[in-house]
């Protein structure tokens, strides 16, 4: 039986309205169960489709003997498919041979195609069994950040080598009239910069608990422009009351090299940064430099106290980035949790810190729930079911040490 055949029946043989009947006589975890090999047989499934699209992509046999222009427009018209998916299953199929290992996973049911898709445009024959490793350990949003940092490390590199524009030279603002909008590309530390402000200022913005919090930034943003405004009464602050903090290694900041496309630090919350903007930064008093240990991280020291400082706060929300409950993607509103419950002469320490949006927050303090692990490596959520869940920081948080 195919792996598309066995998707369409379920265990006791039921196919169409009969499955629905099937279905609502089961027990939430016979359901639970059966989904899990459901996503399987799916994952399974689409990825022996790309591998033959790219097989048929390559013989171009969508134009022989279908008329289509496309292996794309082809799968979207014979099988149904929105555009879209078309699209994502054409391009992982052309690119299935030189990635056996993530490919082989998927065929294998292991990860999901979002999550090989997250990867293909990065991945290389030298990185592809890298890569799988890290899909089969990692969800999605932590991926298309994995790609986004290969993809800026491979576009440095490109620039260096090509003597073509810094980050610096590509920034620019531009206004749509029509629309009222804006458009800002921005350097690494001017982003982290501004970002930092607006927050800052949106978060101290009067408001019933209504108003959203793009229109708070929004509201922030008019805020400085006013302030700055010539004959306003606000003060102009000429010096950035906000942290914009930058990760690196110690031999960055004496680094003698003229390296300047090397990636040797990192800044909160954005990306990696190079050698000259490293010692640039060092030498702002607006922004603050913290510099880690062998490892990437800033610190290990434990406080006998039960609130973390404002260090530890700043380090646990850039190892974490998001709430550290799996598939949340709460970054905004979150809280620093502690893993042990604090008593009086215990330990605030780094590992014992994880981050958590309100709402699993709460969740994890419930009857039924626990959470145990090490934040800096692995942390093991189970819930009332008893279904084991695993949490691992952001795949960044020790990027900076590795200068491959």
């Amino acid at each position: 039986m195919t792996p598309a055949t066995q998707t369409l029946t379920s265990p006791s043989g039921a196919t169409g309205a009969d499955l629905i009947s099937a279905v609502g006589a089961r027990s939430n975890e016979e359901l639970r169960a059966r989904l899990d090999e459901v996503f399987r047989l799916k994952a399974a499934a689409e990825g022996e489709a790309v591998v033959i699209l790219g097989e048929l992509d390559r013989r171009e046999a969508f134009s022989e003997d279908e008329g289509a222009t496309s292996t794309e427009a082809w799968v979207a018209e014979r099988f149904g498919v929105s555009a879209p998916t078309a699209r994502v299953l054409a391009h992982v199929g052309k690119k299935a041979w030189d990635l056996p290992h993530l490919v082989g996973s998927l065929c294998a049911g292991e990860v999901s195609l979002d999550k090989v898709r997250a990867l293909a445009d990065v991945a290389t024959a030298g990185s592809d069994r890298e890569l799988c490793a890290q899909a089969q350990a990692c969800s999605v949003r932590q991926l298309l950040d994995v790609a986004r940092t290969a993809a800026e490390r491979m576009r440095s590199r490109s620039e260096s080598a090509s003597g073509s524009g810094s980050a610096h030279d590509r920034r620019y603002a531009r206004f749509n009239d029509t629309c009222r909008t804006m458009s800002v590309q921005l350097p690494p530390e001017a982003y982290a910069e501004t970002k930092s402000c607006l927050e800052a200022r949106a978060k101290v913005v009067p408001s019933d608990g209504a108003t959203p919090w793009d229109q708070r930034l929004c509201d922030a943003f008019l805020g400085l422009i006013r302030s700055a405004t010539p004959g306003s009464s606000s003060r102009v602050v000429t010096a950035s009351p906000y942290f914009v903090v930058a990760h690196v290694p110690l031999d960055a900041l004496v680094d003698e090299s003229g390296q300047g496309t090397e990636l040797a630090g990192e800044l909160e919350e954005d990306g990696l940064i190079d050698v000259e903007t490293v010692q640039r930064l060092a030498c702002d008093a607006t922004e603050v430099v913290a510099v880690d240990d062998e490892a990437g991280h800033t610190m290990y020291e434990g406080r006998a106290k039960r609130f973390p400082t404002d260090a530890q706060r700043r380090e646990v929300k850039r190892r974490d980035r998001r709430c550290r409950f799996p598939g949340c993607e709460a970054a905004t509103f979150t809280n620093v949790h502690h893993i042990v419950p604090w008593k009086p002469g215990g330990l605030t320490d780094l590992d014992n810190l994880a981050l958590l949006c309100e709402f699993h927050h709460h969740r994890v303090h419930r009857k039924g729930w626990s959470m145990t692990g090490n934040a800096n490596t692995e942390l093991t959520i189970v819930g009332p079911s008893d279904r084991v869940m695993t949490s691992r920081p952001d795949p960044r948080w020790t990027r900076v040490t590795d200068r491959r």
